[in-house]
């Protein structure tokens, strides 16, 4: 009952997992053939049809090998799972580590918070700062138009200041605060006496410009605000790695059942066969 019990419960987890690899790998294979696919859809079509290979193999050796009791698909699939365990445990781990550190600044009279890339962590720091990186993740900004909202609000300055900005429309689609450039609309600013009598404090507020292509996509700002949404995201992540984790330790553990049994169950095979041989 318990050989039957484990091989079958791992035999289903592996089927329904299967299955859920398929519309996984197609989807990454359609981001990376679509003809008007943009750069950023691309680059994120290699990592999921990884994920999806990863899977459709693993299932697969973990459903030939409980239901046909096949102990090297086993190993196979064991040995698959304790590096993914291992993987995602070190992930979690790095993910609260390197977004422990940093978070937005309230501006006075603003409803918005303000960001700053030296305020977090070294580790994201150094990637934001990389030409490389940051190309690839200003195409993607620009790609989705985080600021087509605000260029399509028809707000006055009151409004505007006491709106709810994400770290992204704050960093990326407005000037900062210390400024001091005069609300126009959408996402046009233009500078005040007061600008333009007192040298820039902030370098971002020369790197500004109207242009909707350009806005502050190059500004330290914008990377403050990408950090501080992937800071949010990872913690998500990891809290969503955190309870897959306790169920991958569970289909492990029934695979760890699972192989124990078939390993009893060909010796039993064997020494059944041998004792026919011998009285034979």
């Amino acid at each position: 009952m318990a050989f039957r019990l484990s091989n079958s419960l791992l035999g289903i987890l592996n089927a329904v997992t299967f299955l859920l690899s398929v519309p996984v790998l197609g989807g990454g294979i359609w981001l990376a053939t679509r003809a008007d696919g943009t750069e950023c859809e691309r680059y994120f079509s290699a990592p999921v049809i990884a994920f999806g290979v990863f899977l459709l193999l693993v299932s697969l050796a973990g459903l030939v090998g409980a239901c046909c009791r096949v102990n090297c698909l086993l190993w196979f699939y064991l040995v698959a799972m304790f590096v993914l365990i291992v993987v995602l445990f070190c992930f979690t781990v790095f993910a609260f580590v390197v977004t422990n550190k940093g978070a937005g600044e309230a501006v006075s009279g603003r409803g918005y918070k303000e960001y700053r890339l030296g305020d977090y962590s070294n580790w994201l720091q150094k990637r934001m700062e990389n030409s490389k990186n940051w190309n690839r993740i200003r195409s993607c900004l620009q790609d989705s138009k985080v600021c087509k909202k605000l260029q399509d609000k028809n707000w006055d300055q009151t409004q505007f200041f006491k709106a709810d900005l994400s770290p992204l429309e704050s960093g990326c689609c407005k000037p900062p605060t210390s400024c001091n450039f005069a609300y126009i609309g959408g996402t046009n600013w233009t500078t005040t006496p007061a600008s333009t009598t007192t040298p820039f404090s902030d370098p971002d507020c020369k790197t500004w410009s109207n242009d909707g292509t350009q806005l502050c996509y190059n500004c330290q700002s914008c990377k403050a605000g990408t950090v501080a949404t992937l800071k949010r995201d990872w913690k998500r992540v990891a809290v969503v790695c955190i309870v897959f984790l306790v169920f991958i330790v569970i289909v492990y553990s029934l695979g760890c059942c699972a192989f124990r049994n078939n390993r009893r169950d060909n010796r039993g095979a064997y020494r059944g066969a041998a004792w026919k041989g011998g009285y034979a």
